[in-house]
């Protein structure tokens, strides 16, 4: 299965045209579709469809999250407007309000900064270490509401490419947007996904 971009897309689950719920999988720099599709076989529940797309070359975009947002295009917008892409291609039969998005670092950061600019009520959001994209005086003038979205933003509070101060940060966006979040910060643990935040996803995948 393909979108726009070239993207390949890795799909699992329930096929999108029968789908009662969705979930949208962005993996992390140097990573694959298949890595992150390990979540969803650890959250999967009937009737739901997994996408998760191939970056081209493992990487969404090639410099920090942190770097200005200048030295990331073109492949920023590039990678943002896949994610609108897919999106668009799911919700004819999975509205928004049944669609979770998910990524993990460097897609957790993608899948944030993707939602932060096109903000509305979701099934759930969720950020795997990962903040908000650009440098830490980005302004963050987001328009639009969440409308109590579920928000779950988890990470390690030493982790080497994510610091706890950026999840903080963006948990303040969500929250002043009318997210409904939640933050968990894990101490000493690795760049890595803990089976508490699999449990936290699982939870969010069964209320919707």
């Amino acid at each position: 299965m393909s979108i726009a971009h070239g993207q390949r897309v890795l799909a699992a689950g329930e096929p999108v045209a029968s789908a009662r719920a969705a979930m949208i999988l962005l993996h992390g720099r140097g990573a694959s579709a298949e890595d992150i599709m390990t979540i969803a076989s650890e959250v999967q529940h009937p009737g739901w469809a997994y996408l998760a797309p191939q970056a081209v070359g493992n990487a969404w975009y090639p410099n920090p999250f942190t770097a200005p947002l200048a030295s990331n295009e073109p492949y920023l917008s590039a990678a943002l407007d896949m994610i609108s892409k897919l999106v668009e291609r799911v919700e004819p039969t999975v509205p928004a309000q049944r669609i979770m998005l998910l990524g993990f670092s460097q897609g957790a950061c993608l899948t944030l900064e993707w939602a932060a600019r096109n903000a509305r009520r979701y099934g759930a959001i969720v950020g795997l270490s990962g903040g908000l994209i650009g440098p830490d005086d980005t302004p963050r003038d987001y328009p639009g509401s969440f409308d109590e979205t579920p928000v779950f933003l988890g990470c390690s509070d030493v982790d080497p490419y994510i610091a706890k101060e950026r999840v903080l940060d963006a948990a303040e966006v969500f929250k002043r947007m009318g997210a409904a979040v939640t933050v968990r910060l894990y101490p000493g643990m690795g760049h890595m996904v803990g089976a508490e935040e699999i449990a936290i996803v699982r939870g969010l995948v069964e209320a919707i």
